[in-house]
Parts: structure tokens; sequence; C-alpha cells
């Protein structure tokens, strides 16, 4: 029971292995702290190492535990630390490109059911910074819904103007709420169902943290206001972790993101544009790039105004990024195995050579 009340649901106890449990126990990864992590086991929490063995035979950071995993861990030192053995199977997962140059992924968190994607009706709004997060979070078969802060900003028919403007794209729940005046709160919450885990994303400054206060009714959480001098939001959250409410949802905040790099997000794509993606199965090629063919379906729609160029140039760029990005990780990840085999057997050579 008290497993359950961190989201340990019938999906995961399907995917336990019984004969581990005379070894190990189960607990869920609230945080993590570049190499050591927090555990929950629904009775307390302490903090976790992985394994040197889970360490070494890692082949990338899938094999990774993080925020949201179930994993078999052994407790030690009168249960004041904790040693993760394995990470269960994940039922969704959250990523993104490492920003910068760096040909990686990144995980967010994991086992999510809902995300919260939040942006604010002052600057921060943008369409098609949104349907990155539409990407994202459609990719990793999680729940999307759309929360726009700052309400107390705009009169009433203008906020309703840019929900409109969001379901034109998409068909999914948008949400106006201040945490200022706490309109639109009680929806959020009864959005929240127990044994449920939600997860906070959005840019710097859009109210990720004071809204997490405000649906646990008490400041726990440090804030801080967005810089005047170029209305950018200063991280807040320093790293994700995994917050429980009174009502045994779970909800993971996540830092602010400048850089949202995607990964191998086929099936984002074709679900956040769903238009683009119909059309596409109409092109004459089936290898359509829809930039400069002769019976693609998308450029005629494009030139007969059914679909918008900004959101056509967001789609061809999130392809074309996403298929890069894939590319160079896959060469990436062939040179480091190339590199671990010939080292090791190097220290094989030199092993039998002592022996």
């Amino acid at each position: 029971m008290k497993l359950e009340k961190l989201g340990f649901n019938s999906w995961f106890q399907s995917k336990m292995d019984p004969d581990k449990l005379d070894q190990f126990q189960i607990a869920r990864v609230s945080a993590v702290h570049k190499d050591s992590y927090l555990v929950n086991n629904g009775e307390f929490e302490i903090r976790a190492e992985i394994t040197g063995r889970l360490m070494f035979t890692a082949e990338s950071p899938l094999d990774f535990p993080t925020v949201g995993d179930w994993c078999y861990l052994q407790y030690f030192d009168d249960e004041s630390l904790a040693i993760i053995h394995e990470v269960f199977p994940r039922k969704s997962l959250l990523k993104r490109k490492t920003p910068g140059k760096k040909v990686e992924f990144q995980l967010i968190a994991a086992n999510l059911d809902k995300s919260f994607i939040i942006q604010s009706l002052d600057e921060n709004y943008n369409l098609r910074r949104l349907e990155r997060y539409l990407v994202m979070v459609n990719e990793s078969n999680i729940t999307p819904i759309v929360l726009l802060s700052k309400s107390d900003l705009l009169p009433a028919h203008e906020i309703e103007e840019k929900i409109a403007e969001i379901h034109q794209l998409v068909n999914i729940e948008v949400l106006a709420f201040s945490n200022t005046t706490k309109s639109g709160m009680e929806s959020i919450k009864k959005l929240l169902s127990p044994g449920e885990t939600f997860c906070l994303v959005g840019s710097s400054g859009v109210g990720k943290t004071t809204l997490l206060n405000n649906l646990l009714g008490e400041d726990l959480f440090e804030t801080q206001s967005v810089r005047e001098k170029d209305g950018r939001g200063k991280h807040t959250t320093t790293h994700r972790q995994l917050i429980q409410l009174d009502n045994d949802v779970m909800i993971i905040d996540v830092p602010g993101m400048r850089e949202l790099g995607n990964f191998d997000v086929d099936s984002g794509l074709e679900q956040t544009f769903q238009e683009i993606a119909e059309l596409a199965g109409q092109c004459h090629y089936h290898d359509c790039t829809h930039s400069q063919e002769k019976g693609c379906a998308v450029l005629q729609a494009l030139e007969e105004g059914a679909i918008s160029q900004s959101r056509y140039q967001n789609y061809v760029k999130m392809n074309k990024e996403s298929a890069y990005h894939q590319m160079s990780y896959l060469e990436k990840h062939q040179k480091d195995k190339k590199l671990g085999k010939m080292i090791k057997s190097v220290l094989q050579a030199k092993h039998k050579r002592n022996a």
C-alpha cells in the first residue's frame, strides 16, 4: 500500500520479478544529484548510489536511473544508504538533447502519466516553443495539458483568443490560471488524480515553482522573479525532484529549459502536427522531404493557405533536427563501442602476458 501511494500501480506490479524480492526491496527515485540519488519507499527517503556493475556496463544514459524510476535496491548502514542494482521497465520516459553541441540526450523524468506544459501570458507566450514541448511530451506517451500562467495580466477575451489559437493547432486541454490571484487554481487541482505522476515543464520564469507551492499550500520551494533587464527567468529549480502531495499525487518539478532539442520523435511530430502528417501520407513520393518535390501534398496545402508558414517551418525544422541528432548520436555510439572493445582486448592481451 505504501508503494501504491507513490504510483506503484498494476502496470509496474506486472513487471515485478518475485524472485528478486528475496534479495532486494523496491523504491522510487525522488531526486537526482549528479552521481547520487534520493529514493523513497513510502516510509522514508534516503540517499542512494548505483552499483559499480550498473555504472560500468551502462551503454547510454537510458541505463541510468532518473527521477520517477522504480528500482530494485538494498539498504545498508541501518537504512541510511541504499544501493540501486536494477531499474524497472519504464512506462514512459521524458528526454531531450543535452544543451550545447554535445551529441547526447538527457533523461528528464520517467513513469509520468501527464505533463503540465506551462507558458505565461506575457513575452513567454510562443506557439512555436509550445509545439516543441508538445512533440517531446507526445513522443514520450504522456498526456499533455497546457497551462497558461499570469492570467491576471490579460483581459478575459484576450485569454480566450490565446486558448483558441492553441486549439487550432491541437485538440488538448488548456487552462489559464494566476499564481497571484489564485484564479483557475481549483480547476488545476481537479485534474490531479491520486496515484498519478505529473510533470511541470516550461521555460524559467513562467511560474512553475510558485504553482507547486500553491498546490502544496505552503512556500516550501524558493522562487525568483523574472529579470527586468531582459524579461528572462532565473532557474529556481536546480535539479529534478519528485514531490508527493497530501492526496497522493506525485509532481516532478523540472528546471526551466532554454534549449529544447529532440531525439528521434517521429510519433511526437505526427501527434503534434497531425494535419501535416495526414497530408504527408498523400505525397507522391513516400520519402518526400516536403521542401521542393513535385506532387507534395504538404507544399500544396502551404501554397493554398491551409497550413501557416510558421507552423510548416517549425515542423520541417524539428524533423531535420531530430534526424540529425539521431544520426550523430548513433555514429558517436558506434565509435564509443568500438573504442570500448579495443580497450577491452588490449587489457585482456596484457592480462594474458602477465599470467
